[in-house]
């Protein structure tokens, strides 16, 4: 059985977003989360759940317009402008459309990333810029996504709303 780099990186969006091995998933980490529980900040400080979403939509949906070849908006000033989504109110309803775009990316990335060719990787990111190359991106851009899955598992446990799965 033989594996080229597009198989590889979708094996890899697929235990970032819902299949659990190695990691929890993002989805996984996602599952059962009240709007409450997403807006709670830790003591002493530090993003809630929702905001660490937001951040991961707005990288992720920036990635997706990427594959797509879609310009994407103009990009924040900093990077603490990505943990807020004006378009998404505060409440039930906002907390609701987040993490169906949520979902709704991860499926559109699943199938961009899948209909991939290798010599596709090997195109620059960016038009402006020939130093980074997509499929290095891809690779960053997923380690991304694991890292702060496992900060909301965290969050999570600080707040008593994880259920270890045995």
């Amino acid at each position: 059985m033989g594996f080229n780099t597009v198989d590889l990186l979708s094996i890899q969006k697929n235990n970032t977003w819902n299949r659990e091995e190695w990691i929890v998933p993002l989805a996984n980490a996602l599952q059962g989360v009240t709007a409450e529980q997403a807006e709670w900040t830790p003591p002493g400080g530090g993003n809630s759940i929702r905001e660490t979403l937001n951040h991961i939509n707005y990288y992720n949906n920036r990635i997706l317009d990427r594959l797509k070849n879609i310009s994407s908006a103009p990009g924040v000033q900093t990077n603490e402008e990505t943990f807020t989504n004006p378009v998404h109110p505060d409440g039930a309803e906002g907390w609701t459309a987040t993490l169906a775009e949520t979902e709704r990316t991860a499926y559109e990335l699943s199938q961009a990333i899948a209909g991939l060719q290798d010599s596709d990787l090997l195109a620059p990111y960016s038009s402006t810029s020939s130093e980074v190359l997509l499929g290095e991106e891809l690779a960053r851009w997923m380690l991304h996504d694991a890292y702060h899955s496992g900060q909301i598992v965290l969050i999570r446990k600080q707040q008593g709303s994880w259920k270890s799965r045995a």
